[in-house]
């Protein structure tokens, strides 16, 4: 719970004892009569003044706490005859009835009994924010879906140049009888080609690529960091880097540097022996 500060303790306090004051006052001015019994009232030791107490008659303040008492369950005041008697404020009325005065109004008091304001002690950030929180997402739509759609454009328009400019004829028909030298897969397979002029099938076609291909698969296990910057995501952008630069240059290798019987020729010396 909130500590409260000191001085609206002390506060709460004065105000506290001016509230229960002025409910003695109260109880207090309907009984201006004297009582039934004069001569116990002046025997009893609480009539006596009281020159440093309130200006409230003591015999008139000894009434109200009786009342308070009986009216909380309490025991009842003592008199000078050694027995008990229950003292009420009372004030004479027409027909010689006597009412008994009702007890001072309970004061509302918070828990522990404090009776301060609560937004004297609760400070306002604990009840609204203020500051926004920042955050480091976006939207799907529109600002992922425009730059995909923009670059989608910018892919197409460059094949459609690229078109115009660069002729990508048919082969004629293929001959069995005369087989083109160098033979060429297509450049997404010439990587594959590179690869079995080096090693034995089996580990060209099976072992190298399956161990690439595990490797990927277990990336997203290996590195845990969910940020999407790309410092954050230095061994998963490694592996992917140098599995892309792997392949590329077994590609350009196939495509640009091999000649007639697959050998490895220079571009600049023999031309080159690859066709779109």
């Amino acid at each position: 719970m909130t500590e409260v500060p000191e001085h609206l303790r002390k506060r709460a306090e004065e105000a506290r004892k001016k509230a229960e004051a002025k409910a003695a006052g109260g109880d207090a001015a309907p009984a201006a009569a004297p009582a039934p019994e004069p001569a116990a009232a002046a025997s009893s030791p609480a009539a006596a003044p009281d020159p440093g107490a309130s200006k409230i008659p003591a015999h008139l303040l000894e009434r109200s706490k009786a009342a308070r008492e009986k009216s909380g369950g309490g025991a009842a005041a003592p008199t000078s005859g050694g027995g008990t008697a229950t003292a009420v404020a009372t004030a004479p009325v027409a027909g010689g009835a006597v009412p008994a005065v009702a007890g001072p109004a309970p004061t509302l008091t918070g828990p522990g009994g404090h009776t301060q304001r609560l937004l004297t002690v609760v400070k306002s950030g604990s009840i609204q924010d203020v500051k926004a929180t920042p955050q480091d997402k976006v939207h799907t739509w529109p600002h992922l879906l425009v730059v995909e759609f923009a670059a989608a454009l910018a892919c197409t328009a460059f094949t459609l140049f690229f078109s115009i400019f660069v002729n990508a004829p048919f082969q004629e028909l293929a001959n069995v009888n005369s087989t083109p030298n160098p033979s060429k897969a297509p450049w997404y397979f010439l990587g594959l080609q590179e690869l079995l002029t080096m090693f034995h099938p089996m580990v060209a076609g099976v072992t190298i690529p399956g161990m690439g291909i595990f490797l990927l698969t277990l990336a997203p296990y290996i590195d845990k960091n969910p940020s999407n910057k790309p410092e954050d995501r230095k061994f998963a952008i490694s592996l992917m880097t140098i599995h892309l630069m792997f392949w590329a240059t077994l590609v350009i290798i196939g495509s640009f540097f091999r000649g007639p019987g697959f050998n490895f020729v220079f571009p600049w010396q023999k031309g080159i022996f690859f066709d779109l």
